[in-house]
């Protein structure tokens, strides 16, 4: 790693830890002798399935993000976006070897909550403002690509599915996992075709904007009075639903916030629409994961849990969406 900080962005670390945060991507915080501080992030090419599908367009893919969150930035000016600093040959990324891209950014000293826990009212708000001053920026956005509606892991689900009928020999996790699978595959068939039935209207709603795509709790680091919002390999052109399910409770008062920002009304069939389609994501992945030769290790002892949490979130009941008009 420091021969690449060194030969990329010409950082001389001399203190280099790695930190065991986030998922998805390998990180480490540097330091120089003068106490400069950045993180790095090294992304593996072939996890990346919402950005390509070979290795050359996920890195095409990643490279676009990262310029657009440079963009969003430094020309449109929104303080919150966390974006990475330009190497020496003024590349957002560089490459390591076929398989890894490599990128940094400011060190940021703050906290973040855990995926899945629910923002307070007031920070609920002000991510909606975020989101929405974000959205507004889209015609900066001339890099961004078109945010994937489809599932990225489509295939592995239903290959999955096809396979519930013989043992799984491909670890600890296997048979649990297949035994879960079975009981619920019928659920999960009628959701792929309410899945199906509802991209029609997704695609066809009005023009897309420029889309964070996990404004989780998670990816949202509050330093001082400052709150950013991190990891943007996942941003995309599309409805503002894929930005605001996770942020519009059953109130609507999120949605009526957002609606009074942009003009925008906000579609509670789409925002159902991307809630389902996070959890058919992850059951994808979670279970193409524990079918395939593994060990048991903290990561595939993650999965299982995940897995289980996965389907306790997404199948009862069948898209539920928010009563408010």
């Amino acid at each position: 790693m420091r021969s690449v900080l060194s030969a990329g962005w010409h950082i001389d670390a001399t203190a280099l830890r790695y930190e065991a945060v986030g998922g998805g991507s390998y990180h480490w915080s540097a330091r120089d002798s003068q106490h400069r501080h950045w993180f790095v992030t090294v992304d593996d090419l072939d996890e990346k399935p919402w950005l390509g599908d070979t290795r050359t367009a996920v890195a095409k893919g990643l490279r676009a993000a990262m310029e657009t969150a440079f963009a969003l930035r430094h020309r449109a000016g929104l303080a919150f976006v966390l974006a990475p600093i330009p190497s020496a040959q003024g590349e957002m990324i560089e490459a390591i070897g076929s398989k890894y891209a490599a990128a940094v950014f400011p060190f940021i000293a703050g906290s973040a909550r855990r995926f899945g826990e629910e923002l307070p009212g007031r920070e609920r708000r002000k991510l909606v403002d975020m989101l929405a001053a974000l959205h507004q920026a889209t015609p900066i956005a001339t890099k961004a690509p078109r945010a994937q509606v489809s599932l990225p892991r489509r295939g592995d689900l239903e290959s999955t599915l096809s396979e519930l009928g013989r043992p799984w020999r491909g670890g600890p996790f296997a048979e649990p996992a297949r035994a879960l699978l079975i009981g619920a595959a019928g659920q999960i068939r009628s959701l792929l075709d309410a899945f199906d039935r509802m991209t029609e209207q997704v695609t066809a709603a009005p023009g897309p904007v420029l889309t964070h795509g996990e404004p989780h709790p998670a990816n949202l680091i509050r330093s001082g009075t400052a709150t950013m919002l991190i990891d943007w390999d996942t941003v995309g052109l599309g409805p503002p639903e894929r930005d605001l399910w996770m942020v519009v409770s059953d109130t609507g008062d999120e949605a009526l916030r957002y609606t009074n920002a942009t003009g925008r009304a906000v579609d509670p069939v789409v925002l159902a629409f991307y809630r389902l389609r996070w959890g058919l994501d992850d059951l994808s992945c979670f279970a193409a994961e524990l079918r395939a030769d593994h060990t048991r290790t903290p990561h595939t002892e993650h999965a299982w849990r995940a897995l289980k949490t996965t389907l306790s979130v997404t199948l009862p009941p069948a898209l539920p969406a928010p009563s408010w008009p």
